[in-house]
């Protein structure tokens, strides 16, 4: 089969791989579309020494599984737990000792014609959500994750830092709390696809210091993560939800006197972004940049790693 594969800090698109077996408990999922996301991107330049076929946002058609689910269009939840280490039997399967992880950790990923994941979990599409929309759900349950792990109210002022592609659906999320939000960016276009959803817009100049409750970095570089911690009220929170593929100097001294809660956000729940996207919650297509076909998926990277670009797909029907 065909697929992306890297290794050394470098791609290849083979069309030599093994067609993965599912192992017990295991389902066969052929890939229809699926989104470059910056921890790829990170990969690539070295974040995590990992070969392999890329990819972990995805929907694809289970060809070989429970009969409830064959034929059906799917997505998948990344991390693939042993269901009996201390993590997944308290109820954090996301955090497993043995987990294997779609893409990023000792799994093939999506960027090929097929992948092996859990049954348990998949998830089924809705019929009305579209299988461009739904390679969002990955991401956008990342989003959602915030609001699992901190409250925020409407009385609360919000500061998302970062206009990217996880920036732009942090920003969407959160704004359906109804709090006092303002999204920080450095594109005005981009800025425009979140000002035109009535979602309140700016630059880094526009802040003081002391301002917010929440600040949530979405940029993954030094400066959005000093402009974040600058920005929160004492005792306020600061949410991560970015991979730094570098080392991160920070002004501790702030932390401390400032008590603030540093809080990292990860993966998150599958079916409320769903549910989301069933009830058009959120714009996500809007998010699309260019489509390629999995044979151009090379192309599709540079592309994707071009300055200011927002979601790639790579199309497996193409």
């Amino acid at each position: 089969m065909k697929g992306i594969w890297l290794e050394n800090q470098t791609l290849q698109l083979r069309a030599d791989l093994d067609t993965p077996i599912p192992a017990e408990g295991e389902a066969l999922v052929k890939v229809v579309r699926s989104g470059i996301c910056n921890t790829d991107l990170e990969l690539l330049r070295g974040y995590y020494p990992y070969t392999g076929i890329l990819g972990h946002e995805f929907v694809g058609i289970v060809a070989e599984g429970p009969d409830d689910l064959v034929n059906r269009r799917v997505v998948g939840e990344i991390n693939a737990s042993c269901g009996e280490c201390r993590f997944c039997l308290s109820g954090q399967p996301t955090h497993c000792e043995n987990r294997t992880v779609l893409g990023i950790v000792n799994r093939n990923g999506a960027f090929a014609d097929y992948l092996t994941l859990p049954v348990k979990n998949l998830h089924p599409v809705p019929d009305n959500v579209t299988t461009n929309a739904a390679t969002f759900t990955e991401p956008l349950a990342a989003a959602l994750e915030i609001q699992e792990q901190v409250t925020i109210s409407p009385e609360d002022k919000v500061l998302v830092v970062g206009d990217g592609k996880l920036g732009q659906l942090v920003a969407q999320t959160i704004a359906l709390t109804g709090c006092d939000l303002l999204v920080i960016g450095r594109h005005r276009e981009k800025l425009a696809n979140l000002e035109a959803r009535g979602i309140q817009v700016g630059f880094a100049d526009s802040i003081k210091e002391g301002m917010f409750d929440r600040a949530i970095e979405c940029t993954g570089n030094p400066s959005g993560f000093a402009l974040a911690a600058r920005a929160l009220r004492p005792r306020g929170t600061l949410v991560l939800k970015s991979t730094y593929a570098g080392e991160l100097s920070f002004d501790a001294s702030l932390i401390v006197v400032n008590e603030l809660t540093v809080i990292g956000s990860r993966c998150g729940p599958f079916d409320k972004a769903l549910a989301l996207l069933e009830q058009h919650q959120v714009d996500v297509t809007a998010l699309i940049q260019a489509e390629f076909p999995l044979s151009e998926g090379l192309e599709g990277f540079k592309f994707a790693g071009r300055k200011g670009v927002l979601k790639v797909l790579l199309n497996n029907e193409s």
